[in-house]
């Protein structure tokens, strides 16, 4: 048995709520799949209205899979490159090169590691602080989906309840696509589009509304 959060909106906030379901161990597609309807039938058993949706490579659904950071792109650059090149740490960065390698050497560029503490983000020279913990992440995702996907494909979103990331593991990182789709969900139904934050606009944003 596993446990991993679900993300929802509840009372006008994005929150996680833990479910535990049977895990399939093993690292072939066909066996996340498994893990993942594991995951969704405990989620369908607690609630019988729910509508969930896996957000990740992994997922059986086609716009599950398109909303996969893995999958959206941001000024034309993958969202992990964008992500790891914002970094902006005690002794250097933002290290703007990392936008031009594949998204696997961005992230494990040895100047992440050895650079101090990590201070804040810098993204079109906007400066993102570290708390709340995911805004950054949110921040881009957001802005990838919009650049990414066409706007009937991200109104999708909308059929969907309960949102999973069967990769993501909150005891190893704190970012998920999942936590974010729900937020993508919130903006569509509040205001009918995504808008165009402003660093400042989205942080005040994310802290009334993300739990």
């Amino acid at each position: 048995m596993a446990e991993r959060p679900v993300f929802l909106i509840r009372n006008g906030k994005v929150v996680g709520v833990p479910y535990t379901f049977q895990w399939f161990p093993g690292f072939a597609v066909s066996q996340k799949q498994k893990s993942v309807e594991s995951l969704h039938d405990a989620i369908r058993q607690s609630d019988g209205s729910a509508a969930p949706l896996e957000i990740s490579t992994k997922s059986s659904c086609d716009i599950g899979a398109r909303l996969s950071a893995f999958n959206l792109r941001l000024g034309g650059y993958p969202l992990e490159n964008v992500f790891q090149s914002a970094k902006v740490f005690e002794n250097g960065g933002p290290f703007f090169d990392l936008l031009e390698v594949p998204p696997k050497e961005a992230k494990r560029d040895p100047r992440l590691r050895g650079s101090g503490p990590l201070q804040a983000f810098c993204y079109q020279e906007e400066m993102f602080p570290l708390t709340p913990k995911t805004v950054f992440y949110d921040y881009i995702y957001i802005r990838a989906v919009k650049e990414s996907l066409p706007a009937e494909a991200a109104e999708a979103i909308r059929g969907y309840t309960h949102f999973t990331d069967i990769e993501f593991n909150p005891a190893r990182s704190i970012n998920t696509q999942a936590r974010t789709a729900a937020l993508v969900k919130l903006l569509l139904e509040e205001k009918g589009y995504l808008p165009d934050f402003s660093a400042e606009a989205f942080i005040t944003y994310h802290r009334e509304h993300v739990n």
